[in-house]
């Protein structure tokens, strides 16, 4: 069969089965945000990768390198946070084309670094060649967490209660911006949006997202979540994951998705229903993750000491269930799993906002 015959996730799945097999050290292989491996006795080694492709995940005409460099590490520390997991060192790997410059390469590493100093990543390695088609950036972090604190994707229950962090939408709502604006350099007329604050805003949401490493962290610690997963395929798509992980379905209240005033107002100008945008738009980068009913009320604390909104979105239900989601009105649908794949037969766009494992 062909590859768009086959499509991205069915190809991991087949993958996972046939040479997913691990020994005793390997704590979660294929599956997760990140491959977790013991370490010690106290201690596991997380480690997750993310290759990036020009004209797939990125366009030099909207993104700089720096860009480019800063949101390939964001991606790969949120897999950490999704985790429960302290990031710790990275590898950085590019194929460049003649066409590029070292100053531009040098910027891309500069993105990198300024993702990662905050949180004291170093780098450690990587490797260079030279391409003939475009360039591409693979970025591998590895990282810790304690035995036992480790957050997945496959412990959700039924009747735990679906949460996320932040809001959804924004980093496809900068895409459409960036699409449109091509070289124009970021500019708006202000037409589109009401507040033309909001357009930097949504471009800054896409180009240089935050990992939730601090809020992973305390979920994990405290032992308050029983799944997380970060959303970088669109909330419609990462929650699936978690439910075909875990064995159960889910109900989702479309009025309780947090929508940033700018997500709303642009998707409203450009005739969408920004719901849409959170559901499938992925690259938000904000954590999805269950929660059992007795441990809710220690989730104020969490938001508090990670400075990061925590919002209720549904509850997990029997497998058979489904996904489903309520809208305000109270009519219930399918919730489909409208995430993007790599070799689809058939695709409008690029993608440019696929950058998830």
């Amino acid at each position: 069969m062909s590859l768009p015959q086959v499509g991205e996730f069915n190809l991991i799945q087949s993958l996972r089965r046939r040479y997913g097999q691990t020994g005793r050290a390997v704590l979660r292989g294929i599956g997760d945000d990140a491959a977790m491996v013991r370490a010690s006795s106290a201690h596991a080694l997380l480690i997750t990768t993310d290759l990036v492709a020009e004209g797939i995940h990125f366009n030099l005409h909207t993104a700089t390198f720096a860009d480019i460099g800063y949101k390939a590490a964001v991606a790969n520390l949120s897999d950490i946070a999704a985790m429960g997991g302290t990031p710790q060192y990275l590898l950085a790997s590019v194929a460049v084309p003649r066409s590029c410059t070292a100053s531009n390469i040098d910027d891309l590493y500069g993105g990198l670094m300024q993702a990662c100093r905050p949180y004291g990543v170093e780098l450690v390695g990587g490797d260079t060649s030279e391409s003939k088609d475009g360039l591409f950036v693979s970025v591998t972090v590895t990282g810790c967490v304690e035995l036992g604190r480790a957050l997945r994707r496959d412990g959700a229950k039924v009747g735990d209660l679906v949460y996320v962090t932040g809001t959804l939408g924004d980093s496809l709502a900068g895409l459409r911006i960036l699409s449109r604006k091509g070289r124009r350099q970021r500019r708006t007329s202000g037409r589109e949006v009401a507040n033309p604050r909001y357009v930097k805003s949504l471009v800054d949401r896409h180009l240089h997202p935050t990992a939730r490493l601090q809020t992973g962290l305390l979920l994990g610690h405290d032992r308050l979540a029983t799944a997380a997963i970060d959303i970088s395929d669109g909330l419609s798509g990462d929650l699936a994951h978690v439910c075909r992980e875990s064995g159960v379905g889910a109900e989702i209240e479309a009025a309780a998705v947090p929508l940033s005033d700018a997500c709303r107002a642009y998707a409203v100008a450009s005739g969408v229903d920004p719901i849409e945008w959170a559901l499938r738009g992925g690259e938000d980068y904000e954590l999805l993750f269950t929660v059992p009913p007795r441990n809710c009320s220690k989730l104020g604390r969490v938001s508090q000491r990670s400075t990061c909104r925590i919002t209720r979105i549904g509850t997990i239900r029997p497998r058979a269930f489904g996904l489903r989601l309520r809208r305000q009105s109270g009519r219930v649908t399918q919730l489909v799993d409208s995430s993007y794949q790599h070799f689809q037969a058939a695709r409008t766009t690029p993608r440019e906002a696929a950058w998830s494992s």
